[in-house]
Formats: structure tokens, C-alpha cells, sequence
């Protein structure tokens, strides 16, 4: 026989269980274990990329920029983990350490113009505000291109301009950029980018066929207006789209 003064103890214990509140995890301890394993990455990875060392301010911006806020709430549990995560609509936020690299690669100093291709969730844009660059970013997927937006008034990141359209053609009006970094892979070097880019400045992108593994390259452009090109590790990013 079931004894109902158990069963109402366990209801009542269920019901103050249901109801209290969910213990938000320490999210900046979270970031700073984050910022460690991406150092310990980028050490170990050193010998190939030429960057064996992250610089301060790209580390700080790290430190600084919540990822939890810019994945699903689902997912917010495993926003500091150094890993891509999926956003929705077949995307993705870049991995935490790739992120790193791809911004330390660009050689920024404060007040530099930037165009980024790819908005997606908004992370990278974000990251690259915090270290004081002037950041223009273009997303063609309309839903993500307004959730980024709104991200970013809702975060006072006031200093990004945002567009939807296809990245593929640049952001003619705003050029030149002193650095561009594109966030899904083509399988060439977009022209109207490097037309785009300032002398001195420098570009990030993975090149390579669709859903395999591809090149991440650093594209410099010369004073004299030459452009060299440096391959620099292999990487997997979703494709960039657009009408082309």
C-alpha cells in the first residue's frame, strides 16, 4: 500500500525542485579556461602557422566577448569548449581557436578598418570590435544576418555595420579595408576582396572544395600593391554561398 503522506512529500519536493532557479555557471572562469587551451593550441600548432604565441589584445578580447551569448540557449553549457558549434540554417560559430589564429593573422591595430564575410552568429565581428577595430560585416542567410544585428545593439557593439547580402562582392562604399577575414570557404580567392583590401592590409580565408578539408591562407597586400600569398593550416568550413 502506498502511503499518501510520502507521496505528498515527494510532490512537494518536486514542485520546490521544479521552481528554483537555475545556477548560471561562472562563464568568465569558463572564458579563462577557454583562453588557456586556445594558447596551448596555438603553441602547439606554432611550428605551421607562425603564430606559436597569441597576441595580448586578441587574448583579451577572448577574456572579454561572452560566446555564450552567441549560441543557442541549448548550447550555452558547452559555449567555452574549443569547438565549432551549430547555430542553425547548416551554420556554424567557428572554433574558439581558430577564431584566435584568424584574428592574430591579421596583424590589427586599434581604429583599423575591417571587413568581415560570414557574420554567422556574430562572434568573430564581435571579437574584433572589443579590440577598438572599425568592423563591417556582411551575412547573405537573412535570419542570421537580423539576430546578429539585434545581437549587437542589445551588447552596445554599436561600432559594427552590418549587411545582408553576399559577401562575395565586398563592401565597395566602405574600402579599403586593412584587414578582411572570410568565415566559410570558397574555392578561389574572391577578386572584388582583394581589390578591396588596402596596401599593407590583410586577408584570412579558407580556400578549398565544398565539406572537405581546405587551406586556410594570409593574403598580403604589398605597399606596391603586389599580393603574396602564404598557406597556413589545413581547416573545414562551411561553404561560402552566393550568386556567382
Amino acid at each position: 500500500m502506498i502511503n499518501r503522506r510520502f507521496v505528498g512529500l515527494l510532490l512537494i519536493v518536486f514542485v520546490v525542485w521544479d521552481t528554483c532557479p537555475a545556477v548560471e555557471p561562472d562563464y568568465a572562469k569558463l572564458r579563462a579556461v577557454m583562453v588557456e587551451e586556445i594558447a596551448a593550441d596555438a603553441y602547439r600548432t606554432g611550428s605551421m602557422t607562425g603564430r606559436a604565441r597569441i597576441g595580448d589584445s586578441v587574448i583579451e578580447a577572448l577574456r572579454t566577448v561572452p560566446r555564450h551569448l552567441f549560441v543557442p540557449k541549448y548550447l550555452r553549457n558547452q559555449a567555452y569548449e574549443n569547438r565549432p558549434l551549430p547555430i542553425g540554417h547548416g551554420q556554424t560559430i567557428s572554433q574558439p581557436s581558430i577564431v584566435a589564429l584568424m584574428t592574430e593573422l591579421l596583424e590589427l591595430d586599434a581604429g583599423d578598418r575591417v571587413l568581415e564575410i560570414g557574420t554567422g552568429s556574430g562572434y568573430q565581428a564581435a571579437i574584433l570590435a572589443a579590440m577598438a577595430a572599425r568592423v563591417h560585416t556582411i551575412e547573405i542567410i537573412e535570419p542570421l544576418f537580423r539576430q546578429a544585428r539585434n545581437r549587437f545593439h542589445r551588447m552596445g557593439q554599436m561600432s559594427i555595420e552590418t549587411r545582408h547580402g553576399d559577401g562575395y562582392y565586398g563592401w565597395p562604399e566602405a574600402q579599403p579595408f586593412d584587414g578582411i577575414v572570410v568565415t566559410a570557404a570558397s574555392d578561389h580567392v574572391p577578386p572584388p576582396l582583394i581589390k578591396q583590401l588596402a596596401p599593407g592590409g590583410r586577408m584570412v580565408i579558407p580556400v578549398g572544395d565544398r565539406f572537405t578539408t581546405q587551406q586556410l591562407l594570409m593574403i598580403h597586400k604589398e605597399l606596391s600593391g603586389k599580393v603574396t600569398t602564404r598557406h597556413v593550416l589545413p581547416v573545414i568550413f562551411v561553404p561560402l554561398t552566393g550568386e556567382r
